[in-house]
């Protein structure tokens, strides 16, 4: 491949640079003379490249000058060997400029790129008349020889890099090269139009600094140091691009070696997904997403408020019944987010007494109270950089919610016992199976804190609402089941009708549970209906067969009155039946109430 007319750009090596150092005052020392020199063209000038180390010579290396009426001038114009003994007795050279600095004598070289085209020079010039003998040329010569050895490597090196990188801007994929210290060596033009940034906005740039930020929020491995190895990462990532939209990918990280088997930085390789996966998303053509499992329509209209709270930090609040999957969607939107990399730090408020849970969350101070033998970090802390999950967050006793509200208003709070502020930056993530709104009616929860929570809700639907979900679950859990070493031959269909038909009150957590029952009473045998838990066959047996109640059972009209906060015509909606219906339940099964 050509390279004519980008050959200045060809970057030289220091440990080249060195070796041409050490040939320039290998000649001025072995000759004798004040100057030895490596001249490189830069047309109309040339520059001095490489000077011999010594006080007597009046070059430098960086030393630039017109072209025209030097000694070099007509060794590139010839391409061969110029002797001048005395420049004072040639009324050819009785005006060169080097006269002014005392050089009157000369010997140069050509020095050529493997296609004939010109570098620069290689020469010598003395203070005195000076012939130069047959034997200082043949030394010469062969530093010339050595020179255009180097430069033929310079050139085949960099016919490969150019015909690597047309390869790489002919992919669709984008591509990212950056060494340790997170300098930009490459980016191709897929990666422009993914990311909307031009070559010239990023190439020699720090990534963090060109992009505004870690290009791959906080999944970088270089974020304080560069690791001592990387070796191959992939992982989804929500990016905004220079005109702030975002962008989904999948990016494909790996370690780059030198020569010498150093790691020396990384090369990514990323692909936008945004449209594929939104339009999979609209065609309900998805199993799952982000490690939730479900393609109801319901479903997938919480896979999409994932994916658009990818780009952001907004609070965000969950809302379902017991078992229907809260901490999971919480860990999606984690991973989904630019804080995909940090800490994602889970907390069951209604778990932890009143009196630790303040400490827990905000950490306390050695002698704060009895049993506080030492300092220790709250979880706020522990989820700097990242997420936490509020679980039953109307739990919460009042003091604590007035301090929560604090933290998300200025990012600051102090441990428990102790008068020194703490800045923190999490995102929260909460969630209830309870009715937030009904809670602060009530005088239960905070009115400013609800607001500033529930800045994005997700509903989460109960397994009842999303039936025809529950083969696609039943297959992944079986596969997670065969992976952990249990054997199965998988559901009967007579099975299989009763888990359809159950309503299941406790939800995804429920089929997991009924699921794991049956594999170890079936024994590795295909599960028959005599193998699922008791509760599923008591159902069949007892469930109403006519009448308004036929929708109705005991099991789901409890779950629904504990899931409204015992509101009945908001459990009627959750059950998808008339309040007339359920009161008529009710009196029928006065028990359930």
């Amino acid at each position: 491949m050509g390279l004519k007319g980008n050959k200045k750009d060809i970057e030289i090596s220091d440990e080249m640079i060195a070796g041409w150092q050490s040939v320039v005052n290998t000649l001025a020392e072995i000759i004798d003379v004040p100057a030895a020199l490596i001249m490189k063209v830069d047309s109309p000038h040339i520059e001095v490249f490489r000077a011999s180390e010594s006080g007597s010579n009046p070059y430098g290396a960086g030393d630039r000058e017109p072209l025209a009426g030097l000694y070099c001038e007509k060794v590139i114009g010839t391409r061969g060997r110029l002797l001048v003994p005395n420049a004072l007795k040639d009324s050819e050279w009785d005006k060169n400029p080097d006269i002014k600095l005392g050089m009157i004598s000369y010997l140069g070289f050509p020095l050529l790129w493997p296609d004939g085209e010109v570098f620069g020079t290689i020469c010598v010039l003395d203070s005195k008349e000076n012939r130069f003998g047959k034997l200082y040329e043949e030394l010469m010569l062969r530093f010339k020889d050595l020179i255009e050895a180097h430069l033929v490597l310079l050139y085949k090196n960099s016919a490969d890099k150019k015909n690597l990188e047309g390869v790489l801007d002919s992919l669709t994929e984008g591509i990212i090269v950056h060494d340790k210290e997170r300098r930009i060596l490459f980016f191709n033009r897929a990666a422009e139009k993914i990311a909307g940034y031009s070559r010239e906005d990023v190439l020699g740039r720090d990534c963090h600094e060109a992009f505004g930020g870690p290009f791959c929020g906080n999944r970088c491995s270089f974020q304080e140091a560069p690791p001592d190895s990387l070796d191959q990462l992939y992982y989804p990532l929500n990016i905004l691009t220079k005109k702030g939209e975002s962008r989904r990918i999948e990016m494909v990280v790996t370690g780059r070696k030198d020569d010498a088997g150093r790691f020396s930085g990384v090369i990514a390789s990323f692909r936008d997904v945004t449209e594929l996966i939104g339009l999979r998303i609209r065609l309900g053509d998805l199993k799952g997403f982000a490690g939730l499992i479900g393609q109801d329509p319901k479903m997938l209209q919480v896979y999409g408020q994932i994916r658009d709270l990818g780009t952001n930090h907004y609070p965000v609040h969950i809302t379902g019944e017991t078992g229907t999957g809260k901490e999971l969607v919480a860990a999606a939107i984690h991973n989904e987010s630019r804080r995909g990399g940090g800490p994602f730090v889970p907390v069951n408020c209604a778990a932890l007494p009143d009196g630790l849970l303040e400490s827990e969350l905000f950490g306390h101070v050695k002698g704060a109270f009895t049993g506080a033998v030492r300092d220790k970090k709250g979880r706020f802390e522990l989820a700097h950089g990242g997420t936490l999950f509020l679980d039953e967050v109307a739990d919460l006793p009042r003091f604590v919610q007035a301090k929560l509200l604090r933290v998300l208003q200025e990012g600051r709070f102090e441990r428990v016992g102790d008068d020194k502020t703490t800045s923190v930056d999490v995102r929260l993530v909460s969630a209830t199976n309870r009715d937030l709104k009904h809670e602060m009616e009530r005088g239960n929860f905070r009115e400013d804190l609800y607001y500033r929570i529930n800045v994005v809700p997700i509903y989460l639907p109960t397994l009842r609402k999303r039936k025809n979900d529950i083969p696609l679950l039943l297959e992944h859990f079986l596969e997670k089941a065969q992976e952990e070493g249990q054997n199965t031959r998988g559901f009967s269909k007579e099975a299989l009708a009763v888990m359809m038909d159950y309503s299941w009150p406790g939800n995804v957590r429920e089929l997991q549970s009924a699921l794991r029952f049956a594999l170890v009473k079936s024994k590795g045998r295909i599960i028959q209906p005599g193998d699922l838990p008791l509760e599923l066959k008591k159902w069949q047996k007892e469930r109403p067969s006519r009448g308004p109640s036929r929708k109705l059972n005991p099991e789901s009209v409890r779950a629904a009155l504990t899931g409204s906060g015992g509101n009945k015509a908001k459990a009627a909606r959750l059950l998808g039946v008339g309040r007339a219906t359920l009161y008529r339940f009710l009196a029928d099964f006065p028990d359930v109430s």
